[in-house]
């Protein structure tokens, strides 16, 4: 490895990566599905109140750790303070069991997109008319004993040649590519459902606060469904945003001082909310018609996760006549390209720390790294079809990695992280980096209150309604 760091070419390039990291499916698959299980607008205001406030803190912690110490997280937190390198190994671990479940499903969206392909230019019917067997054309294929594996691998490989290539030639690169081109299809697959005769009374049902999600059966205000509201805000925000995921501080170590971390924090937070919001504009409107043409429940329509991009929304595409095929192959490409620009942060975080703890070159640091997450991401390939009776703890190996990495490891880093700054190496150190060449830095004192006080908690919070969620204690379910 080279002795001078790689670094991005300007403010801009790192704000296109930190953003293609944040914008990826979780914006795409859970968001609308929460706008729409919480309020609509209601939902919305929170979020965005939270983007602002506990997202900014630990997204600004998280850069300014990696730029003052131009390390990845598996070797910054030794850096700054040798007791506290348990945190960054935490960290590291997280993007190791991230990466190969997140190939699986770029996977998946992989075999879409060629499916919708066929039915736009042959005419190919492969889930059936109506798209009625969309569900057992996906339980088909991730059951299946290769296939998963082998889509899987395509997508992987494909984000390691950007790897390869270098901060500047790959990742910088890449992203200068698929970002247009995704904010582009996004705003023109909205305006075409906004377009669409008859989702009126969709987009209103998605924009329009309702505080509805805040009463109780006897209508009364609820205290336990507005904190209900605010965690499953809360919790969106932190998965969006990338936090605790090792990337934001692999990103901020390649950042030139001379850069504002503050502006660059803002402008990551106004294209993720975009697409946010853009994604809830694309799904919900027609899925709000089409569960008053098929007499369905919304709430039960708007599924969560894959559910609701790989069952529903096939049926969905179908209802629109010739346009369905196309509407369904863009917006496949659309969700390559979020899924491929996050799998890439994920990868680099990975690649980034066996460089720093190996003293690796590049190419051999990406050749081992990828090899491992070949390997790990076998777990999650077949787990569903030949491995599909074995569980951990009751879960199928993809779910289980999620689970023990967004609902656990992710908030013990990010409250670990924010103690480590409060209390021991102190917000005036976070302040003095965002200061750093003359920049300034306006809210700083927002900063330094919330890292200490309301930070810890709010993460701490996120930990133990994740694990309720997860786990079904107390019927908790978000």
């Amino acid at each position: 490895m080279s002795e001078k760091r790689a670094s991005w070419s300007g403010q801009l390039a790192f704000v296109l990566a930190a953003a293609a990291s944040a914008i990826g499916l979780g914006n795409l698959w859970r968001f609308p599905y929460l706008a729409a299980q919480y309020g609509g607008g209601t939902f919305i205001a929170i979020y965005l109140g939270l983007v602002v406030t506990l997202g900014f803190t630990l997204m600004v912690t998280e850069i300014s750790i990696g730029r003052m110490t131009a390390q990845s997280q598996l070797t910054a937190y030794a850096r700054l303070h040798g007791g506290w390198g348990i945190v960054g190994l935490l960290g590291t671990i997280i993007p190791l069991l991230i990466t190969p479940y997140y190939c699986v499903i770029g996977g998946w969206v992989l075999k879409y997109l060629v499916a919708y392909a066929r039915m736009a230019f042959t005419g190919a019917a492969p889930m059936g008319t109506a798209a009625a067997d969309s569900g057992a054309f996906f339980n088909s294929f991730i059951s299946a004993p290769f296939a998963p594996f082998g889509y899987g691998m395509v997508f992987a490989i494909a984000c390691a040649c950007v790897i390869v290539l270098g901060v500047k030639n790959g990742i910088e690169r890449s992203n200068m590519v698929m970002m247009p081109i995704l904010f582009l299809m996004a705003v023109a697959i909205s305006i075409y459902v906004i377009c669409l005769p008859g989702t009126g009374d969709g987009l209103r049902y998605y924009l329009v606060p309702n505080m509805d999600c805040l009463r109780d059966s006897a209508g009364r205000f609820s205290p336990a469904l507005l904190g209900k509201t605010i965690l499953g805000a809360m919790g969106q925000m932190f998965y969006s945003l990338s936090l605790a995921m090792g990337i934001m501080i692999t990103y901020g170590s390649y950042m030139k001082k001379t850069d504002s971390i503050e502006r660059c924090v803002r402008r990551i937070e106004i294209f993720d909310t975009f697409i946010a919001v853009v994604a809830g504009l694309m799904i919900i409107p027609v899925v709000y018609m089409f569960a008053v043409k098929t007499g369905t429940p919304v709430k039960e329509a708007m599924n969560a996760g894959p559910g609701l991009m790989f069952i529903t929304l096939p049926k969905v595409f179908a209802t629109l006549g010739a346009t369905g095929p196309w509407l369904g192959l863009t917006f496949f490409v659309l969700v390559l390209f979020a899924a491929a620009t996050s799998a890439i942060s994920l990868f680099e975080a990975c690649v980034a720390s066996v460089c720093d703890l190996l003293k690796l070159d590049r190419k051999s640091a990406t050749f081992f790294t990828g090899a491992l997450i070949m390997f790990l991401a076998t777990f999650s390939a077949i787990g569903y079809g030949p491995w599909a009776d074995v569980k951990l703890f009751g879960m199928q190996f993809l779910d289980f990695f999620d689970f023990i990495t967004n609902s656990v490891l992710m908030p013990v880093v990010a409250a670990a992280t924010c103690v480590f700054v409060g209390y021991v190496l102190g917000p005036r150190a976070v302040i003095g980096e965002c200061e750093a060449e003359g920049q300034a830095f306006h809210a700083k004192g927002l900063y330094a209150v919330m890292v200490k006080y309301f930070a810890p908690v709010l993460v701490i919070a996120i930990l133990v309604s994740e694990i309720c969620r997860a786990l079904g204690i107390g019927g908790w379910k978000i």
